[in-house]
């Protein structure tokens, strides 16, 4: 069976505010994982991840259900049919390795554009890891 897969960083990563709204009745099987890219601590209270050399940790969270993504869609700010700077986020098929390197295929990430990074004040997370707990990313 295929199931749609999406690589997440933030506030839908388990244990995050918007994981059990969002995700936790629909979710299959999630695991943690490792996407190349820059992530960023946006002062509105969620990061923000654009295309970099760097890490970023977090899971991939697998649905039985593709209109997930119209829900996802939603929360991220995203429409396909927009420009992309009317976007928040752009959703896109991004690499994902596991914890070991290993390849483990393309699946959908939210991503910002960097200019949006800049323009809301976001602060690099060298170390490629975001919690909601203020008193970890601090």
């Amino acid at each position: 069976m295929s199931y749609l897969r999406v690589f997440v960083y933030g506030t839908l990563k388990p244990g995050e505010v918007n994981y059990q709204f969002y995700c936790a009745k629909y979710i299959v099987e999630s695991f943690p994982a490792v996407a190349n890219g820059l992530l960023y601590e946006l002062p509105i209270g969620y990061p923000g991840m654009t295309n970099g050399k760097g890490k970023v940790y977090g899971f991939v969270l697998s649905f039985l259900e593709p209109k997930i993504l119209l829900e996802l869609d939603e929360l991220e700010d995203y429409h396909p049919e927009r420009l992309s700077e009317e976007n928040e986020y752009q959703r896109q098929k991004v690499p994902i390795f596991g914890l070991d390197g290993q390849y483990l295929g393309d699946v959908w990430s939210y991503l910002m554009l960097p200019e949006k990074v800049k323009l809301l004040g976001g602060k690099l997370l060298y170390d490629g890891f975001w919690t909601g707990d203020s008193t970890i990313n601090n």
